[in-house]
């Protein structure tokens, strides 16, 4: 979910096996959904699970400078990548996301790994 001035601008889910597209994730989604929203300055990305190398980027790439997470444990990767370039990472520690991600990879190992970028 994409927030400019306390208002929801855009909302995004995973839809790489829906539209058969590897970057349709759900940051590239929500960022689509937002369409051109008049500049990123103060603009919060709140993400279930922390964003891949690729959301990360272009989070940055937009200048969006906050990002609200509901599960940093189960893909941490990018985290010191965020960090390092200045973004500001909120952890919600949401104990629910972090069950419905292990629930997901344990029904859906193969598109886990896909999703993840282990396959």
């Amino acid at each position: 979910m994409l927030v400019k001035d306390g208002r929801i601008v855009g909302r995004g889910r995973n839809r790489r096996v829906q539209d058969r597209d590897p970057v349709a994730h759900a940051e590239i989604d929500c960022l689509r959904n937002a369409g051109r929203i008049g500049g990123y300055r103060g603009v919060i990305l709140y993400s279930t699970l922390t964003p891949c190398f690729m959301c990360a980027g272009a989070a940055l790439q937009f200048g969006i400078r906050k990002i609200v997470i509901g599960d940093t444990e189960t893909y941490a990767e990018t985290l010191d990548f965020m960090l390092v370039h200045g973004l500001e990472v909120i952890d919600l520690k949401v104990a629910e996301c972090v069950r419905m991600l292990a629930d997901f990879a344990a029904k859906n190992p193969e598109l886990w790994k896909e999703d993840s970028g282990d396959s």
